[in-house]
């Protein structure tokens, strides 16, 4: 079945200020990205290099857990309740998602 909604519609992050906030962070990682590239270029002392990776590395996580749980809360849960094969399309993408996460 072919849904009425447009490719934004279905994607709750838009349709709120939360893609203001994940914007706002990945703009704050690039930033953290390119301060890194400079502390490479100057040969930084290593253990601050990794510590600010590690710092880059936590942000990045935060973004994706934001959007899991907006995929948990809105994708799936609109999903189940119409229930289908999209239902079960869905919590595949969550668990797949998931486990991408945590080997990460």
């Amino acid at each position: 079945m072919v849904s009425s909604m447009t490719e934004a519609q279905q994607h709750s992050y838009i349709a709120n200020n939360t893609k203001a906030d994940y914007l706002k962070r990945l703009r704050r990682i690039e930033g953290q990205a390119r301060g890194l590239q400079r502390m490479v270029e100057e040969e930084k002392y290593c253990i601050d290099i990794l510590t600010q990776v590690s710092a880059m590395t936590k942000a990045l996580e935060a973004v994706a857990l934001g959007l899991l749980d907006e995929h948990m809360a809105h994708c799936v849960v609109n999903a189940v309740a119409a229930g289908g094969d999209e239902a079960q399309i869905k919590l595949k993408e969550a668990s797949d998602a998931i486990a991408r996460l945590v080997r990460s």
